[in-house]
């Protein structure tokens, strides 16, 4: 186990932290955005947008990874135009990674960030108008710290489901070594190989990340409950 551990190529593991980062840190600007934006747009609007932002949540990652690979393969006019125009590789490159797990895992972020600020005082914000702030500062100001916790919640979640994405980075980025290969492909390669023990520690640390996420989340949740009582 301790010499598995001492020859256990790590690169798996940053190639999928450094994409969880960037992919939350993307879904968390936009998730907040739009959420933003829908609530003030009308209903029919809104179910439109929810539908198409929400579908990754219900197609299977493969499928999600076949339009990607459609879109950006350098055959086709988008991937072959940032090919020529900007020397921008979507296939089989890190920058692959980076907008699978963002696809697939800014709905989560959306969601979470939509149902929290459907749950703040509608009467802060009227407030807040009275008081002459203007829309956005009541959004930076009142709406997003009142809506704090679920916020942070669909932030970690974010983090999780990118950090573990599997299906529509192996059909985007590919399992390259060193370069796209994140711990889910790492897994599957190994368990094809035999190396049952590899495979065992690298389930063994998506495990503890996970669990580290589910303690975080619970937290965040005792914080939301625990104010609610003082309210």
């Amino acid at each position: 186990m301790i010499y598995t551990l001492q020859n256990l190529d790590w690169s798996p593991f940053w190639i999928s932290l450094k994409t969880g980062i960037v992919a939350t840190a993307i879904s968390f600007i936009f998730g907040i955005a739009v959420a933003g934006k829908m609530m003030k747009s009308g209903s029919r609007l809104r179910a439109i947008v929810d539908g198409i932002l929400t579908l990754p949540m219900v197609l299977p990652p493969t499928a999600i990874g076949f339009f990607l690979l459609l879109l950006f393969s350098k055959r086709r006019p988008l991937g072959s135009f940032l090919f020529l125009h900007f020397d921008i590789a979507i296939v089989q490159t890190w920058l692959g990674c980076i907008i699978a797990a963002t696809v697939i895992s800014f709905p989560l972020m959306y969601r979470n960030a939509r149902a929290a600020f459907e749950q703040v005082d509608i009467d802060l914000i009227y407030a807040a108008r009275t008081l002459g702030m203007k829309e956005i500062d009541i959004f930076c100001k009142v709406v997003i710290p009142t809506a704090g916790p679920g916020v942070m919640s669909g932030t970690v979640l974010t983090f999780a489901r990118a950090l573990g994405e599997y299906g529509a980075t192996s059909m985007l980025a590919g399992n390259v070594a060193g370069k796209t290969g994140t711990i889910p492909q790492r897994i599957a390669i190994v368990i094809q190989d035999g190396d049952y023990m590899t495979a065992g520690i690298w389930v063994a640390i998506v495990m503890i990340i996970s669990f580290v996420v589910i303690f975080l989340i619970n937290i965040l949740a005792e914080k939301d409950s625990s104010q609610l009582r003082r309210w």
